[in-house]
């Protein structure tokens, strides 16, 4: 996807859970993982909102993995940032460090 990609907070939160949890990057871990180091609740439904609307735009890739009897059945939905995504979190990230950089004396993000 050619130009600047605007990432929302959530988006942001999104792709960098990804980014720690790694290769077992499914919606119900990504919620766990945000919930861990976040304290907020995400519920699953947003949360795969959300990967799709990256995937979507080029940020993410995903792919299907085998299904469980434990899960009924179903197969989990892997994602995995891709360059694009790493390169859009990046300016993210360092976007936000400039605009809030200073702000409260001696806070350094």
């Amino acid at each position: 996807m050619a130009g600047k990609i605007n990432l929302g907070e959530f988006e942001i939160v999104v792709l960098a859970a990804i980014s720690r949890v790694g290769e077992d990057s499914y919606g119900v871990r990504l919620c766990e993982e945000i919930k861990r180091r976040t304290g907020r609740e995400v519920s699953v439904g947003a949360m795969y909102t959300t990967l799709y609307r990256l995937e979507k735009k080029g940020l993410l890739s995903s792919r299907t993995g085998t299904s469980t009897p434990t899960r009924g059945g179903r197969a989990k939905r892997y994602f995995r940032l891709e360059g694009e995504g790493r390169s859009a979190l990046r300016t993210s990230l360092n976007t936000l460090a400039k605009m809030t950089n200073g702000i409260i004396p001696g806070m350094q993000l």
